[in-house]
């Protein structure tokens, strides 16, 4: 009997696969493909140039500083990973220009049979193959990377922890900051953890936590959840329609700690 196929399958297309190989090895991404829920596929381009020296990229037209990634041999490595993908599979370039990647996006990926990414290098990818083989562009954020593979590296870990079976507990990805179902403007910042010992140079774990009421604890936790995020993230408060329980946790919070 044949192995059931992953749950999820990715391809990375990128100039330093073995970078990319080093880091997919540990942690949650590395024991979910290690057990065979995750697959990430990995495609060189300089393996498809066709000259002696491997060339990859060139000077841009028009003038100025930098080189750009050419067109053929990037569009010779996207073809051969897409044709690994299951039917269904976006191919994603990370880019500056791209959409804010979030929550919501790594939930989005999460469902989808598989998905493709393009780390880019240089000063940029040759526009016509954005135009001609690529679905969408995400960015992680706004600053400058020397290269996509940071940042695939963050999409493949965000999206592959949402896959089922990937975490220890399916609790564990909903109750992280942003973990709300959602993942926009309604997701609050996670609440404070603590574990043993009880007292660590003078600092104790609240006793609300080691008293075993659990409705108690997790208005501590509701209460610390939304305090955080008004403190250090107040635009995902805005827009945000709070039950009269956050409304009056958050309220405590704020007396208490603007005092």
């Amino acid at each position: 009997m044949s192995a059931a196929p992953p749950r999820l399958e990715i391809e990375v297309v990128t100039l330093f696969p073995d970078a990319v190989r080093a880091q997919l090895n540990v942690g949650v991404v590395g024991r979910a493909i290690e057990r065979g829920v995750v697959r990430v596929g990995i495609e060189d381009p300089r393996r498809h140039a066709t000259d002696v020296h491997r060339t990859v990229d060139d000077r841009p037209y028009g003038g100025g500083p930098g080189m750009v990634l050419k067109v053929e041999p990037l569009a010779t490595a996207v073809g051969l990973a897409a044709a690994r993908l299951p039917v269904g599979s976006p191919r994603i370039c990370l880019s500056a220009q791209g959409r804010r990647f979030d929550q919501a996006a790594a939930r989005r990926l999460a469902t989808l049979p598989g998905f493709l990414l393009v780390a880019g290098r240089y000063e940029g990818i040759d526009e016509r193959l954005i135009e001609e083989l690529i679905d969408e562009e995400l960015s992680i954020g706004d600053y400058v990377l020397s290269g996509g593979e940071l940042a695939a590296l963050v999409v493949v870990d965000a999206t592959a922890r949402l896959v089922a079976g990937v975490l220890g507990s399916e609790e564990s990805a909903e109750q992280e900051s942003f973990g709300a179902a959602d993942g926009g403007a309604s997701a609050l910042l996670d609440w404070p953890h603590y574990t043993r010992p009880d007292e660590w140079r003078g600092r104790r774990v609240p006793a609300v936590l080691q008293g075993g009421n659990h409705a108690a604890i997790r208005r501590w936790r509701l209460k610390q959840s939304l305090g955080r995020t008004w403190q250090r993230r107040p635009e995902l408060l805005v827009g945000r329609v709070l039950s009269s329980e956050e409304q009056a946790l958050l309220d405590e919070y704020r007396e208490e700690h603007e005092s």
